[in-house]
């Protein structure tokens, strides 16, 4: 089974002495994993950097099987960050949530599309608060919808916080979140009260019932904004 797509890399891990195995989320195929030979070469390993934009070219004689992958660098993002240890937790935090939970083989083009223009974004000012609606989409993109707007109220202040009842349990909403409204400033404490919201989403529906581990990437993104 052959085929080529341009993709983002979600993780990697050493296979044997001079291989790796990749795991890319792709525009049209989803999230793959393939086996990439010389990925510790000199020139291979400086662009296998989790998050980076790759053409992969995938080449498989069985399809039970995993394939193998020839890339090419598309497009630098996490060297551009390497200094920034907010954005770099971000980005880890992001591929990883992905690469744990994405279905093998499945297109999710909208989410693959709303993950370009994030990474193409991350550099804005207001990065986080873009980082924090991308979760929300995220998790209704793998099927759970909290479905906020029941909450709406127009009298509610976007500097403050909601306690609501989801699906028996509770959870301390930043009003922002309901509204889609921006107040003037963003605190630290709402940032972190976002970003502890829909961790919790995150977990509940799928990490804790699924029995996986949760990134600590996304935990240290979180405690930055202490």
């Amino acid at each position: 089974m052959n085929w080529e797509d341009e993709c983002f890399l979600l993780a990697k891990r050493k296979f044997r002495e001079n291989a790796n195995i990749i795991n890319v989320f792709s525009q049209d195929k989803g999230k793959v994993s393939g086996i990439v030979y010389g990925g510790n070469s000199r020139k291979i390993r400086n662009y296998l950097q989790i998050s980076n934009k790759l053409f992969i070219v995938h080449n498989s004689k069985n399809e039970n099987k995993i394939g193998y992958f020839k890339t090419e660098l598309l497009k630098p993002v996490s060297p551009l960050y390497f200094n920034d240890k907010k954005r770099t937790s971000a980005l880890i935090s992001l591929c990883s949530i992905l690469n744990i939970l994405l279905p093998e083989s499945q297109p999710y083009k909208n989410l693959y599309n709303s993950f370009e223009k994030f990474v193409s974004s991350i550099n804005f000012e207001n990065w986080i608060i873009l980082y924090i609606f991308f979760e929300l989409n995220l998790i209704k993109d793998l099927g759970y919808d909290p479905n906020l707007d029941k909450f709406k109220k127009e009298n509610y202040d976007v500097s403050k916080t909601l306690k609501i009842k989801i699906d028996n349990s509770f959870y301390e909403v930043p009003n922002f979140l309901i509204l889609k409204k921006l107040p003037e400033k963003i605190s630290n404490i709402l940032v972190k009260k976002s970003l502890y919201f829909t961790r919790n989403i995150i977990q509940n529906r799928f990490f804790i019932p699924n029995n996986l581990q949760f990134p600590k990437s996304r935990v240290i993104l979180e405690n930055y904004f202490n």
